[in-house]
């Protein structure tokens, strides 16, 4: 038997409950479609110690924004769920657990669009999907080539570093979570080799403001898909920093400094061997370079306006990273190491959808999460319209911005 609603919403993460909570405004007849057993899965599944990187205030879901006593603080991942759980007591959605999505299609009887999954199906006159990118692991094809007894994880499944097995950890990736996870175990004593990408990095202050400030008021996170060079930018990991202990930078000289071994990219790897790239002089002096230009930008930026703000602080930089070994091979059980924590960031796949909309990179063909198929559209992705459309700060714009849409169908 089909069930039929106004609309369909795949995902009850923050995207699909942002959408629900507008839908609801507007009087309209919807269900949530989740294949976990509860709201949120993605924030749930972070490792014990974790915060958010962005301050408290950009914690800016519809009509719920952060209404705490420390507005620039970093809520840890129990705060955020919580406050993720109230938001969507507040309006009650139907949300139906465990129900794993596996087409989208058009019905051709009735003239609207179909959803099947794994036990049901239910039919709609608007799909949202709100899947997001954070889907599965994404895992380099070498990993399957690596001895049996190291234990491999993804940055998804790590908790802390009393849950690894004792030894050495290899941390492949320096985005957020790798290098977060990183500095956690090599401050509780661990040994710690570290894969440097190509990630960016930010000074968690910079004269007088959290950098965040800072990059609210040149736009940074205002800038909009169509003003990329290419479509593959969308991807990129966004700089590392930490909000653990009220906030600070993260730097991989200093990780050098403290004894992390850091490491160009992985190549390649067959049992207990493991062959890099030789580019880790390169990678951090593009993470460096970053850091300078963004400085640059904000200097100018307090000019221009005439900004009554601190003196960009004199330091001398860090240079230790640049003085490590280049080392394009290593023997795993030589150097202790027993786990290696893959922090190599998620991949979607959204082929369950079966309409033609999606470009090269699989990624769907929409203009602010609209697309060209009557009634389906798209929520909290990357760069769905801004750099911001994907975090607590921005989904609840462009969630708005569907609803409106949807409520001018007839």
């Amino acid at each position: 038997m089909t069930e039929n609603f106004d609309t369909i919403i795949i995902g009850a993460g923050q995207a699909g409950l942002s959408i629900g909570y507008y839908l609801s405004k507007l009087g309209r007849e919807f269900v949530i479609l989740e294949q976990a057993s509860n709201i949120t899965p993605t924030w749930r599944g972070r490792w014990d110690s974790f915060t958010l990187v962005l301050p408290n205030w950009t914690y800016q879901i519809p009509d719920h924004g952060y209404d705490g006593d420390d507005p620039d603080g970093f809520m840890d991942r129990d705060e955020l769920v919580v406050r993720l759980e109230k938001f969507a007591d507040s309006f009650n959605p139907d949300i139906r657990f465990g129900s794993k999505v596996t087409s989208v299609r058009s019905d051709q009887n009735s003239g609207n669009l179909r959803v099947n999954t794994e036990g049901s199906s239910f039919a709609a006159d608007n799909v949202v999907v709100a899947a997001g990118t954070f889907q599965s692991p994404r895992l380099p094809p070498f990993s399957n080539n690596l001895a049996e007894d190291i234990n491999q994880i993804h940055t998804s499944e790590y908790q802390n570093p009393d849950s690894l097995p004792e030894g050495a950890v290899l941390v492949v990736g320096t985005g957020q979570s790798g290098c977060q996870i990183a500095e956690e175990l090599y401050l509780s004593g661990r040994k710690v080799f570290l894969c440097v990408g190509g990630a960016n990095r930010v000074p968690r202050r910079y004269r007088g403001k959290d950098i965040i400030y800072w990059l609210d008021k040149i736009n940074f996170f205002d800038q909009t898909a169509d003003s990329l060079s290419s479509s593959k930018e969308r991807f990129a990991a966004h700089p590392f920093v930490t909000g653990k202990d009220g906030g600070r930078s993260l730097n991989l000289h200093q990780f050098a400094k403290d004894g992390v071994v850091l490491l160009g990219h992985m190549k390649d790897a067959q049992g207990y061997r493991v062959q890099f790239i030789p580019d880790l002089r390169d990678n951090l002096k593009k993470v460096d370079q970053f850091v300078v230009d963004l400085k640059q930008r904000i200097d100018n930026y307090i000019i221009e306006h005439n900004i009554d703000a601190e003196e960009a602080p004199r330091q001398i930089e860090l240079n230790n990273g640049y003085e490590s070994e280049i080392i394009e091979e290593l023997d795993l059980r030589t150097e202790g190491i027993s786990t290696i924590i893959w922090a190599t960031g998620y991949k979607f796949d959204f082929s369950w959808v079966d309409f033609p909309i999606f470009d090269q990179d699989g990624y769907p063909i929409q203009d602010r999460g609209v697309s060209e198929v009557p009634g389906l559209f798209f929520l909290g992705l990357h760069f769905l319209y801004k750099r911001r459309s994907g975090l607590l700060w921005g989904v609840g714009e462009d969630a708005a911005h569907v609803a409106k849409v949807i409520g001018a169908r007839d």
